[in-house]
């Protein structure tokens, strides 16, 4: 009789299996290796599902999430380009007038990590809808407000809102779009952010130059509202959301493991000055374009915001000067870009002014983009909440440097203005020249170790 092929053995009771101490021992083994199998293919198969490029889910998220960053930004900068028309028709300095800018970026700052750890336990889908919407109402009612102390409150209480939106947006796309397909889901994200930051100056400077502040606040109102129409109507279900508790405890632990990071702390400075020149600059540029010698009109000064188009292209080309230059010799550029750009704002001329304005801008998105994305390389573990802890410094940069700004314009003009800056440029570049100088050291330590 010839002996049993392994195919005998398929028609057999199990009981004929437990005969052979052999087949004993390669039971479990088989069991766990095709156990494993089947749950690597799965997790494969449900990979594949993610929006993949070119796919409707994938088409629907990057517009959803387009508006609900153009949304954003629309409304934390709606009244920066209206500095002026507050000043003169509420009857205050440059200084006091910034607080409504700083007051949502402080807001967004300080609500950021709290408010982006509850999506773990609601749903990425409902924390971003609820933010949306309520900063959406806020805006209904703040050009009812009737003075700068109610106007402020408003604003940083639109700021805790908004807080909803950034780090879970990020964290929506990781989860529900292939890998294949997440750079540019990215990057139409962060389009959304800059056009939302040109159009909420622009769109409110215009409307105040003609009918006053509050119908430019009122007509950027009505844009974030649909925008947030817009976001809820074309977000596709999140599939791979898994719900999960919310530990205080462990998210303070990973917190202070990043700030106990040195590189990381480095990154996070280095976020917090770069934007603490942006906020400056943007803030004060108005009074001085309304002001003598260019005596501009506010609708005309409001369209100097246009520039801030140069920062979509210098984030989309910051990655390339990145591979020629790494990160930190990228860095030297964007700080060198900046200062120069700061230096040539000094004479009272508009055009050398407006092309000062291009190469801050182009500088502080180069820096920005560097810094940002080196969070996420750099942090081991925690990396939502590395991303939060830099988008945190990042706003309260922007709150910084508006108020010492301002308050800099008003005593010193312009100069004072720039000379806030300048130091902020001057101690950007010590934090880095200190990690190029740490890295060489210990690229020298390790040299000598393995002799």
């Amino acid at each position: 009789m010839p002996p049993a092929t392994s195919g005998a053995f398929d028609d057999q009771p199990s009981s004929a299996l437990i005969s052979s101490p052999r087949t004993e021992a390669a039971a479990p083994a088989t069991a766990i290796a095709t156990s494993t199998a089947t749950a690597t293919a799965t997790a494969a198969r449900l990979a594949d599902l993610r929006h993949l490029p070119g796919s409707r889910g994938l088409r629907r998220t990057q517009l959803a999430l387009f508006g609900a960053g153009l949304a954003t930004f629309l409304l934390l900068y709606s009244t920066q380009a209206l500095l002026p028309a507050l000043s003169a028709d509420l009857r205050l300095t440059p200084g006091q007038a910034s607080l409504t800018v700083s007051a949502a970026a402080i807001g967004l700052a300080l609500a950021v990590i709290p408010i982006s750890a509850l999506s773990e336990k609601y749903g990425r889908t409902a924390v971003m809808t609820a933010s949306v919407f309520s900063a959406a109402a806020i805006a209904l009612i703040l050009p009812l407000a009737p003075d700068l102390t109610t106007l402020t409150a408003l604003r940083a209480l639109q700021g805790v809102a908004l807080a909803g939106l950034p780090a879970t947006a990020m964290a929506y796309l990781a989860e529900e779009v292939h890998p294949t397909a997440l750079a540019s889901a990215m990057g139409l994200y962060v389009a959304g952010n800059s056009i939302g930051g040109m159009s909420g100056r622009l769109v409110s400077g215009v409307i105040a130059g003609s009918f006053g502040w509050r119908w430019g606040l009122a007509a950027v109102a009505v844009l974030s509202l649909l925008c947030a129409v817009a976001f809820r109507v074309l977000i596709p279900r999140a599939q791979y959301f898994r719900r999960g508790p919310v530990n205080p405890a462990a998210l303070l632990r990973t917190v202070t493991s990043h700030l106990h990071n040195p590189l990381l702390g480095r990154l996070f400075a280095l976020g917090l000055l770069f934007m603490t020149v942006f906020g400056a600059v943007y803030t004060v540029m108005g009074y001085r374009l309304v002001a003598a010698p260019f005596n501009l009109p506010q609708g005309l000064a409001s369209s100097i915001f246009a520039v801030y188009l140069v920062g979509t292209f210098a984030s989309a080309a910051s990655a390339r000067v990145t591979g020629r230059f790494g990160r930190r010799g990228t860095l030297y550029l964007a700080i060198g870009t900046t200062t120069a750009g700061l230096l040539l704002t000094l004479p009272d001329s508009l055009p050398t002014a407006l092309l000062g304005l291009v190469l801050i801008t182009a500088g502080f998105f180069t820096g920005h983009c560097v810094a940002s994305a080196s969070v996420g390389r750099t942090a081991t573990h925690g990396r939502a909440q590395a991303s939060a802890l830099y988008l945190a410094a990042y706003y309260l940069g922007n709150s910084l440097g508006g108020t010492l700004g301002a308050n800099a314009y008003h005593s010193g003009g312009w100069n004072g203005t720039v000379l806030v800056a300048l130091a902020a440029m001057a101690l950007a570049a010590c934090v880095t020249l200190y990690g190029t100088v740490h890295a060489r050291t210990t690229a020298g330590h390790a040299v000598a170790a393995a002799r």
